[in-house]
């Protein structure tokens, strides 16, 4: 029987970077019309110059490298004991940087060749319709749904009231937001900013307060808010949840992009993709404007302790004596805490979303992050210590989030504080 020998192709290495190069965008919205079209029975003969033309174009790459991996391949035999001493080498590095947790810091750095090409040709508007088009929408606004109207409004800050309707031929940022929120508050730099420079050119941005906590209800404390950190767009309380369920949203924050006819076009939660956030902006205003904007992406990529809530009914980490709900006792330090743990000491009242300090009130914090924040209601002050030794003490005067701790970088901490009675505490957030 003879054995047939498989031609040399260029080796796994050389064949997987071909298919890494090619698929990294995974097809996207071009693939996504031919298989919808596909599994609907229908196809024709427009649809099959199309699938052709897409199978052309990622079979070319790969028969490039093909043809001329063979020297590549013939190089690596030649000096493989030298490829295996530095594949060991880049393995140890490898894992010394997951370990650290380098790698994902350097992926918000480097931007993503594959996003880029694709948003550019897939991504532009010419594309988009010839998509909708072949997915059998009449528009291509028709994928995009229509904007919620704003509706259960309790106040306005900065504005009379406004609507949907009113904002049409505008471009709306709708932002769902809370004063006491760290992520919040770390977003308003660029709020701000795309405010000031797109205003004129017909962006509206549309902050909706909805609260998280009870004392974030009152329209003076968000009024002192929206006057001590500097926002001059309009504000509108959301108290009930009325606008926040119309877009069925669930974060703080949240950020829904609206075009000039009304229809949402991108949704983005959380931090971050500030870049991307302005670019499409900038796409729908489509007129003469400003270079953009060369604020960098300070969003926090370090291992951290998580949000942690201090009333019992969302509590997570608590690594303290027994709790006695909404009513006042006595508590006592552990031994030692947890990792990202805390634990109560002195007289505290512990309700559902605070807890309330009484005589000898104090609590321990052990974290792992850059800076401490913490959300205080009531007038008074709070002593803190850090690793042992007296830090500094916050005097409260508004309710609101206050920063207890910073450091030059994310790095392990005992935090005691001690209370004045009479102020309450909802919740440690980390920065």
């Amino acid at each position: 029987m003879t054995r047939y020998r498989v031609g040399d192709l260029g080796g796994g290495f050389v064949l997987g970077a071909a298919l890494g190069l090619v698929f990294i965008p995974c097809g996207g919205p071009v693939l996504a019309a031919l298989t919808s079209n596909v599994g609907r029975d229908r196809v024709g003969g427009w649809l099959v110059v199309i699938a052709l033309a897409y199978a052309i174009g990622a079979a070319l790459p790969l028969l490039a490298i093909a043809a001329g991996s063979r020297r590549v391949a013939t190089s690596f035999r030649t000096h493989a004991q030298a490829v295996r001493v530095a594949g060991g080498v880049l393995m140890a590095a490898a894992a010394v940087v997951i370990y650290n947790g380098w790698a994902e810091s350097l992926q918000t750095k480097v931007p993503s060749y594959a996003q880029w090409v694709q948003d550019r040709i897939e991504g532009n508007g010419q594309a988009e319709d010839q998509l909708a088009h072949l997915s059998g929408a009449r528009q291509s606004t028709q994928k995009y749904p229509q904007a919620p109207d704003i509706q259960g409004i309790t106040a306005w800050i900065n504005s009379a009231p406004l609507t949907m309707e009113r904002l049409r031929g505008k471009v709306v940022l709708v932002d769902f937001w809370t004063y006491s929120c760290i992520n919040c508050l770390r977003t308003l730099p660029y709020l701000k900013s795309w405010d000031e420079r797109y205003r004129s050119k017909g962006l509206v941005i549309l902050g909706l307060h909805s609260p998280e906590f009870s004392f974030e209800h009152s329209l003076g404390n968000v009024r002192q808010a929206v006057h001590r950190l500097g926002i001059h767009y309009p504000v509108a309380l959301d108290n009930d949840f009325a606008t926040w369920s119309a877009y069925q949203n669930q974060y703080w924050p949240a950020d829904y992009l609206v075009d000039r006819t009304g229809h949402i076009r991108e949704v983005h939660f959380g931090e971050g993709a500030y870049a991307q956030t302005e670019q499409k902006i900038r796409q729908l205003l489509a007129t003469k404007l400003p270079p953009a904007l060369a604020e960098p992406d300070r969003t926090p990529t370090e291992l951290r302790t998580p949000e942690s809530y201090l009333g019992y009914a969302r509590i997570g980490n608590y690594d303290g004596s027994p709790l006695h709900t909404n009513s006042p006792a006595q508590y006592t330090f552990p031994s030692s805490l947890l990792k990202d743990s805390f634990a109560y000491a002195g007289t505290w009242t512990v309700g559902s979303t605070r807890i309330l300090a009484g005589p000898g009130a104090r609590l321990r914090l052990n974290f792992l992050a850059r800076s401490v924040h913490l959300v205080l209601t009531g007038r008074g002050d709070v002593h803190v210590k850090l690793n042992g030794r007296p830090l500094r003490t916050v005097h409260v005067t508004a309710d609101k989030l206050y920063t207890l701790a910073t450091q030059p970088r994310a790095q392990e901490g005992l935090l005691e504080l001690s209370f004045t009675p009479g102020l309450s505490a909802y919740a440690f957030t980390f920065g």
